[in-house]
């Protein structure tokens, strides 16, 4: 006796459904796996009080239009046949609206690694030449870095902040 069993058409119809969740699921864990292991973290410091402050950020930031100061800001790297450090020399030059150097700040820089916690530092600048205020900065790889400067003559106060690469 020869019997023949024949399967119904679209026999494998749930199998294309379990295969595509199968896919789905499997880009879902290498997604996943991937926020989880290249997220460092980071996100902005006292973020609400900032956000409170922000008015009088921009009445500072009016302020200090009316100065019609010039910065300007340069990052070079101190030595760069030491691939071990990555230090750098940072000037910021300051001129008024009459294309005078500005003398006799107070500046200080706040050097921050955008995409890496652990490598931030502040350095003092000097007076160099009349406007011209310079410091050497320790930093310890090379790649995007976020200078902030501030100023400060008297009651004056003036922000600057500008993203370099070093070497």
């Amino acid at each position: 006796m020869n019997t023949t069993t024949s399967r119904r058409p679209g026999w494998w119809y749930p199998y294309i459904f379990v295969g595509v969740f199968l896919v789905v699921l499997a880009v879902n864990l290498v997604m996943a796996s991937s926020a989880v292991r290249t997220f460092t973290g980071l996100q902005t410091e006292q973020a609400y009080d900032k956000g409170l402050a922000y008015n009088q950020v921009l009445a500072q930031a009016k302020e200090q239009e009316k100065l019609g100061w010039t910065v300007d800001a340069q990052v070079v790297p101190h030595d760069p046949s030491n691939a071990q450090r990555h230090d750098a020399d940072v000037t910021v030059s300051y001129l008024d609206k009459a294309g005078q150097p500005v003398k006799g700040l107070s500046v200080q820089a706040e050097i921050v690694r955008p995409t890496q916690a652990g490598h931030d530092l502040k350095v003092d600048l000097v007076e160099k030449t009349a406007g011209q205020y310079v410091a050497l900065a320790p930093l310890d790889m090379p790649g995007q870095w976020e200078i902030s400067v501030i100023a400060r003559l008297g009651e004056t106060q003036y922000k600057f902040s500008q993203r370099v690469l070093v070497p």
